[in-house]
């Protein structure tokens, strides 16, 4: 596969790679775990245990598809283009396998957009929807960003994970719309004459009591 950014690509690579420290390299790996699978797993267990006792089954299948799921399928990708790493080794860092797409991106793309999205439609405000947004586009970015400083992947490998990521949260996002109608409770509708529609909503039928004659005496 051609890059047309492998001038960029390399110049970026070797321009981190030339001023790395321990100290840096500390950092960067700080920031790095926020992708990393150790940590994507204990998050995604958490949520999932969450979906199961609340029974969201729907928002439970959507979650285990779109980042696990995901993140199995850049590894495939991985496999396909079979793109070596800028460095394989050096004073501070070692790295093996495969390096397009970002697999520390991609997966921080998925865990954090999914998050995103579940939140999203509880928030009202627009404070904090901003601020949502404003997060997890900020982790992605800096997992990015240690990825490639680091020396484990191009510019274009956390590109293409990022861009990867999103357009299979927007197909999942697609795919779940089915499933929750599905789950969701059927409340039939009625049009009105000026043109409005009455919902009708279910009314729980309780037994009356029986009067108390001893009152009444």
């Amino acid at each position: 596969m051609v890059n047309p950014l492998a001038g960029p690509d390399h110049e970026v690579a070797t321009w981190f790679h030339a001023h790395l420290t321990r100290t840096f390299v500390s950092v960067l790996r700080a920031f790095t775990d926020f992708g990393s699978g150790e940590w994507i797993g204990v998050i995604l267990f958490f949520v999932a245990l969450y979906f199961v006792w609340k029974r969201w089954w729907p928002s439970l299948v959507t979650l285990l598809v779109a980042v696990p799921g995901g993140m199995l399928l850049n590894e495939w990708v991985k496999v396909l283009v079979h793109r070596q790493r800028p460095f394989m080794d050096g004073p501070f860092v070692d790295w093996s396998g495969y390096s397009f797409a970002s697999g520390h991106t991609i997966g921080a793309t998925l865990l954090y957009g999914q998050l995103l999205l579940f939140v999203l439609p509880t928030l009202k405000s627009r404070h904090w929807r901003v601020l949502s947004i404003s997060s997890a586009a900020f982790l992605v970015l800096l997992v990015g960003f240690s990825r490639i400083a680091l020396g484990a992947h191009f510019l274009t490998d956390v590109l293409a994970a990022i861009i990867f990521g999103i357009i299979w949260l927007m197909l999942c996002m697609v795919l779940r719309k089915p499933m929750r109608r599905r789950t969701a409770p059927f409340r039939p509708v009625i049009p009105l004459p000026d043109g409005s529609e009455a919902v009708l909503a279910s009314v729980e039928q309780r037994p009356l009591a029986a009067p108390d004659f001893g009152k009444l005496n």
